[in-house]
């Protein structure tokens, strides 16, 4: 607009008296300045082939790495004694995780240029949050009863409370091949964990216990995967963007939970009084930042 005032200006005052001013003006669409395309990764739909299985490859390798030392870390803080007393306080340690995941999360929407305000209404990102934090609430609940394979394996009935939130959140609809496969993995493992021990080793009651948590765990987590779909699709939420709401309300629910119930002190001092709980907690927030970052790549 300046540009085009200035020449505007400079015609008028070299043009003679009643010379007829026959200078062209710019159109605003000459002016126009071509946008330059988005930064950032290129879609995977649009890598070739090769790419894309290298790429799924690789995050799926990497998910179940962090998976599999989270898991291990899991059983160890939940079971095993340190200084003669075990940790019994499963909050804090989400509270933990999720304190270190909004710090990454921060970090890598800044270096990637995401956007820090919110993509989708604060409540949404809530209902994730209170659903993430107490199925990881039960499940280091569900640690104190059942063994880490039972409930590493228990995981495989998810299936089907993903399928049925799906259908309730989203619309979605499944096939009979769906079905089929759903059943029979879930018929699998009820078979297997009927013919063996499922016992902690710290357990000194029922493993009854430890299903019912596990069964909270499953409604709970599928829950939570099926609303970051629905944000995903909805409200076309960037990873880390989410990532840092999810996470960061998340800290929120578990910090208010530990304080309401008075166990946020106790919690703290066990981790100055243990340094070796102190090693296995910072680790165990590792490998949970490490395994989110996979789920969501």
């Amino acid at each position: 607009a300046v540009f085009c005032s200035r020449h505007r200006h400079l015609s008028e005052k070299t043009v003679p008296p009643g010379a007829s001013n026959t200078t062209p003006r710019l159109r605003p669409e000459a002016m126009a300045v071509t946008a330059a395309p988005p930064a950032g990764p290129m879609p995977m739909a649009k890598r070739s082939a090769m790419e894309q299985i290298f790429w799924g490859g690789f995050y799926a390798s990497g998910l179940i790495g962090a998976l599999l030392v989270y898991g291990l870390l899991q059983e160890r803080i939940m079971s095993i004694p340190y200084g003669g007393e075990v940790f019994e306080f499963s909050v804090f340690l989400v509270f933990a995780n999720r304190m270190a995941a909004v710090v990454f999360a921060i970090v890598m929407a800044i270096s990637h240029k995401e956007s820090l305000t919110n993509a989708a209404p604060i409540w949404k990102y809530l209902i994730i949050s209170f659903s993430n934090v107490y199925a990881s609430t039960c499940q280091y609940e569900a640690l104190k009863y059942v063994s880490f394979a039972v409930q590493m394996l228990g995981k495989s009935f998810k299936m089907l409370p993903v399928m049925f939130w799906g259908m309730a959140i989203i619309g979605k609809k499944y096939t009979a091949l769906d079905w089929g496969v759903a059943i029979a993995v879930t018929g699998g493992v009820t078979e297997f964990l009927m013919t063996g021990p499922t016992s902690s080793s710290s357990d000194n009651g029922s493993s009854v216990k430890g299903f019912v948590w596990l069964l909270a765990f499953l409604c709970l987590d599928g829950l939570t995967s099926t609303m970051q779909e629905k944000l995903f699709k909805e409200h076309k939420t960037s990873k880390y963007n989410q990532m840092m709401y999810v996470n960061g309300l998340s800290a929120i629910t578990s910090l208010c939970t530990l304080i309401t119930t008075g166990t946020f002190f106790p919690a703290w001092s066990f981790f100055l009084r243990e340094p070796q709980f102190a090693v296995d907690a910072i680790m165990l927030s590792l490998s949970a930042v490490a395994g989110q970052f996979f789920i969501y790549s």
